[in-house]
């Protein structure tokens, strides 16, 4: 079983900070429903990979207008992340779409649709099922 080291451990904190962050100091009209899903920090502490997701968007261009509103505030918010870590060394911050929860709903969806698929197959071929009384 692994451990759970310090990166992890920052990591972790890292990301719940960027979430309050995010959503109350960031004032950015093009900003849109941001989720931290997750912040994976670098063994040496210098940067960290956050994950995000935005909440009913899969337009790219929209996406990476986001992005791009993350990246340049992301000065502001490792100083406001210095402030509540007691770290010596803030890492760089560096923005990316997670796409696994996108990819989950539409296997879900692809899942839905071939169940229900498989149970109308099933419903036109089984001619021998109980007869109804009328």
């Amino acid at each position: 079983m692994r451990e759970f080291n310090r990166t992890d451990r920052v990591g972790e904190q890292l990301a719940h900070e960027l979430a309050q962050l995010i959503q109350r100091e960031i004032k950015d009209p093009r900003l849109g429903m941001v989720t931290v899903t997750s912040a994976d920090v670098s063994r040496d502490l210098s940067y960290a990979d956050v994950h995000v997701t935005l909440m009913g968007e899969n337009d790219p261009e929209r996406i990476r207008e986001n992005l791009g509103v993350l990246k340049r505030a992301s000065g502001f918010l490792r100083s406001r992340v210095a402030r509540t870590m007691k770290l010596r060394h803030v890492p760089e911050l560096r923005f990316h779409f997670d796409e696994s929860v996108t990819r989950g709903h539409e296997l879900s969806s692809l899942i839905e649709r071939a169940v229900q698929s498989d149970r109308d197959r099933t419903g036109e071929d089984d001619e021998t099922g109980p007869e109804r009384g009328d």
